[in-house]
């Protein structure tokens, strides 16, 4: 296998969905996960944003309900993160340097879930989807809820879709 394909396959979630809202919570359970490792920034709050919508509240509160354990794994600051995770009742990673396999083995600690069991949710391949692929985790890509974003994400994007058209996750133009 050649190192491009190599790094193809590590960005190449198991799942694909436009919104958290769309994924199929019910078929996770049926596969065996009790754990979910989100990210934060545009895929469960805008990007810097700091109030939570009732609609993530009821999402978070049915996750639970399925009796799936949630930790927050996020690259923004530990004040913003912790407030987050204090109004969702969730543990959380801050400041977590994703890809990093260290920041996705403090989020597994934290749910206390067997590793095969775990899916990560995010909206970025370089981060969510490639961390989560280097620990063999299940992995979901969703698209992000908000185009505001930091700098340094918006470079990443146009890396990233190039990828996404490698892994025919949007239609080549």
């Amino acid at each position: 296998m050649e190192l491009k394909d190599a790094i193809i396959d590590l960005c190449r979630p198991d799942f694909y969905y436009k919104s958290i809202y769309d994924i199929n919570l019910q078929q996770l359970k049926e596969l065996g996960i009790n754990g979910l490792i989100c990210d934060l920034d545009n895929t469960l709050l805008a990007w810097n944003h700091h109030q939570v919508e009732p609609q993530i509240k009821e999402w978070i509160a049915h996750i639970k309900e399925l009796g799936i354990s949630v930790c927050i794994l996020s690259n923004s600051l530990q004040v913003r993160v912790d407030k987050i995770s204090n109004i969702l009742q969730l543990p959380a990673v801050s400041q977590a340097l994703k890809p990093r396999k260290r920041a996705f083995k403090t989020a597994i600690n934290k749910l206390n879930v067997n590793s095969n069991r775990i899916a990560v949710i995010g909206d970025q391949l370089f981060t969510d989807v490639f961390g989560g692929n280097r620990l063999d985790l299940l992995t979901i890509l969703v698209d992000p809820i908000a185009d505001k974003e930091f700098v340094t994400t918006k470079l990443i994007r146009l890396l990233e879709k190039n990828f996404k058209k490698e892994l025919e996750l949007i239609q080549k133009e």
